[in-house]
């Protein structure tokens, strides 16, 4: 009666928003303060001070014509903000006219995926990673093919050339990752071009790179994110403001298309086409000029690093084996049993939620984020010790 492709994929939607619903369910039966809900990645933080000036100030102007349409592409001035946002983070020019603002980074990876696939056509992702690329994959009629990583969750590039075939069209990167919290250094990135080069020359196609950022700014330890314009051929940057200033629910971000891919303006006029006739129209007007503003602001960092370091000691301490984040706000944490959904089922028993690591590729894991209130992670301390006594003697 409904779409069968979709009514089916129904049962594999998402662990994380699985786990969230019964967050709110033991929530109402507990109370908040008694619930220790890690499971999904929406910032306790508030938006830096310069966004909420900036929102207050724009929404109070009296310029006219505020919420009219502009370019499918955006503003002009906001495309030009974020290419020189990206010139003082990587030191590389790209032009303001390959900046498309988008409805988030959800919405930037649909509409590359949708202007770069035909039909059948695969994408490759690395374990773990984002369960919902293998949605946007489909939505985009594509097939979705995983590669392996190594022990430090790192690309295995010798998987990725067994994976690759003459139908690979892209690959999706995340660094930092998201559940691992590792950042992919230059090195790999480099060795994963050349394999690549080598796949596109044994089929004689064009695989692009798509890189997801959101947590690009989110990084420990004096850590940094290589630049992928430098590192690939052909590489496309898709970002959001969701979690580098605390917007999740404002939906903004953009596409930035590296200038070294051939024919670069077709792809670009496909995806602001894209952009249009899948019915996001524009990215929102009135988000477009804060981040016009304060593209440049980014939230607390070093409290994050705070609450990272809470967790991850006292798991530690409590022999769980982690492989501690260099970016992101996720601790991805082997499981103390083999079926890592019965570990989820037992925090569950004292209000723990977790997320299980098969919903990124990788059953035998578990993941938490901290991007919830020092004070809750504090007070789940004591709860999380007598879960690890259950495993640990």
């Amino acid at each position: 009666m409904f779409n069968k492709k979709i009514t089916e994929n129904l049962s594999k939607s998402s662990f994380i928003r699985a786990m969230f619903e019964e967050g709110n369910r033991l929530k109402a039966i507990y109370g908040e303060k008694n619930v220790y809900d890690f499971s999904i990645g929406n910032p306790e933080m508030e938006p830096p001070v310069e966004v909420k000036q900036s929102l207050l100030d724009i929404a109070m102007s009296k310029e006219e014509g505020m919420h009219k349409y502009m370019s499918n592409a955006g503003y002009e001035q906001t495309r030009k903000a974020v290419a020189k946002s990206i010139k003082n983070d990587y030191d590389y020019d790209i032009p303001y006219k390959n900046i498309i603002m988008s409805a988030g980074a959800a919405a930037g990876l649909f509409v590359t995926l949708k202007s770069i696939l035909n039909p059948d056509d695969e994408v490759i992702v690395f374990k773990p990673y984002f369960a919902e690329y293998g949605f946007y994959v489909m939505h985009a009629q594509g097939n979705l093919k995983v590669a392996d990583c190594d022990e430090s969750f790192m690309p295995d590039i010798d998987s990725f050339m067994r994976t690759a075939t003459s139908r690979t069209k892209a690959v999706i990167i995340n660094t930092p990752n998201n559940p691992s919290g590792v950042i992919y250094p230059k090195e790999v990135l480099l060795k994963l071009n050349e394999a690549i080069r080598q796949v596109e020359k044994k089929y004689n196609t064009d695989i692009f790179v798509l890189s997801d950022e959101p947590y690009a700014k989110i990084v420990f330890d004096d850590a940094t994110v290589p630049c992928v314009f430098k590192c690939f051929d052909k590489a496309i940057i898709i970002n959001s403001y969701s979690k580098s200033l605390a917007l999740p629910g404002e939906r903004i971000g953009y596409i930035a298309v590296d200038h070294k891919i051939p024919n670069a303006e077709l792809l670009l006029n496909i995806c602001i086409f894209n952009t249009r006739t899948l019915g996001y129209v524009n990215a929102p007007a009135l988000i477009q000029r804060v981040i016009q503003q304060s593209c440049e602001a980014k939230v607390d960092v070093e409290d994050y690093k705070r609450r990272r370091d809470l967790l991850y000691n006292h798991m530690i301490e409590c022999g769980f084996s982690i492989k501690k984040p260099q970016g992101a706000f996720y601790l991805f944490v082997k499981s103390p049993v083999e079926d890592e959904m019965e570990f989820v089922e037992k925090a569950k028993e004292y209000n723990i939620l977790i997320v299980p690591g098969r919903g990124f590729g990788m059953p035998g894991y578990i993941r938490m984020c901290f991007c919830v209130s020092y004070e809750t992670i504090k007070s789940s301390l004591p709860k999380i010790t007598q879960l690890a006594k259950e495993y640990f003697k």
